[in-house]
């Protein structure tokens, strides 16, 4: 049975989740299409740039993403307080970027009541992933059909998602989706995987002294980003992918996490752990990943069934003490 959207979006168990949505048959629609031949691989910067556009609109924080030849994802965080703090005004301006002017003249010809109640809807529709997957798959795909001359569904179906429950979970999503092309075999280090985050964040903090992109939420050795930080350094991040990269590969030895990548302690997470999260997020865990009591709280809260992946968590963190 499918698992609601309401049961895994929660935001008040997490503001981190991790989404991702292939196109239809996981064709290469983004990519060297493998029956014509033709080159679509365009269409990734078309993807990379509709996702910034809508972080800066939506209350709505880039961690990562990678796109791939048949399909992307995106690691988000949603900051309702972002949301809370605008207003009327500039929640008008925001939607009227996404649709144009019709929304903000309507409000103009409602009573004050039915305005404020407007407000409000547009307000929380600024602070949803639905809508924000909706705005992103939307218009890419109308996009892709006109240059295609043809009809129909460009995406498989609705996004999944993942709620990531702690720190844990956060870099695990985080290193999983930066590591994709490596995994795929089209990229061999991270400073050359294109079309993704960890591409953007080495290339930039190459050229200006580590300074984040300011379309991505930045790690808190960023002093000067006024965004939300991820917690933790970006030089670990980087040293953690890396390590991690290396291990993916058969001819890489496991103990090497544990002498580069002291971080996972910190994170109560184990090192085989660890691997087995970044090597098999999607295909071992459903819509939820954390600690594993965190883990059986988000489904007694839902009043669900337990997600996949509970027996794999079990084998993931340490188990004297439960990360924040």
């Amino acid at each position: 049975m499918t698992t609601s959207r309401a049961a895994q979006i929660d935001y008040s168990s997490t503001p981190y989740y991790h989404l991702m949505n292939r196109c239809v048959r996981r064709s290469y629609l983004c990519g060297i299409d493998q029956e014509t031949g033709k080159d679509y691989s365009h269409r990734k910067q078309w993807l990379v740039e509709r996702i910034k556009q809508l972080a800066s609109i939506f209350s709505i924080h880039i961690c990562a993403y990678a796109v791939m030849s048949n399909h992307y994802h995106v690691v988000l965080y949603v900051n309702l307080q972002m949301a809370l703090n605008w207003s009327p005004e500039e929640i008008l301006l925001r939607w009227t970027q996404l649709f144009g002017p019709s929304t903000a003249k309507q409000v103009a010809g409602l009573t004050p009541d039915l305005a404020e109640k407007k407000i409000e809807e547009l307000r929380t529709r600024l602070s949803s992933l639905s809508w924000f997957m909706r705005c992103l798959n939307e218009p890419i795909a109308r996009r892709a059909n006109l240059e295609d001359n043809l009809d129909g569904r460009f995406w498989q179906g609705r996004f999944k998602s993942q709620a990531l429950l702690d720190e844990g979970a956060v870099l695990s999503a985080m290193a999983y989706v930066d590591l994709n092309p490596i995994r795929a075999k089209i990229a061999d280090t991270p400073e050359s995987s294109e079309f993704t985050s960890i591409y953007e964040r080495i290339h930039l903090a190459q050229v200006e002294k580590l300074k984040q992109p300011d379309s991505l939420m930045p790690f808190y050795s960023d002093e000067t980003h006024l965004l939300p930080k991820i917690n933790f350094s970006f030089k670990d991040y980087l040293e953690l992918v890396d390590t991690t990269g290396r291990i993916l590969r058969e001819d890489k030895p496991g103990r090497i996490l544990e002498n580069h990548a002291p971080i996972l302690t910190r994170l109560n997470l184990t090192p085989k752990g660890w691997l087995n999260i970044v090597q098999n997020l999607e295909t071992h865990f459903s819509y939820v990943l954390g600690h594993s009591l965190k883990f059986s709280n988000f489904a007694k809260k839902h009043r669900i069934r337990p997600p996949m992946g509970k027996r794999s968590v079990n084998q993931c963190y340490y188990h004297s003490t439960m990360p924040p």
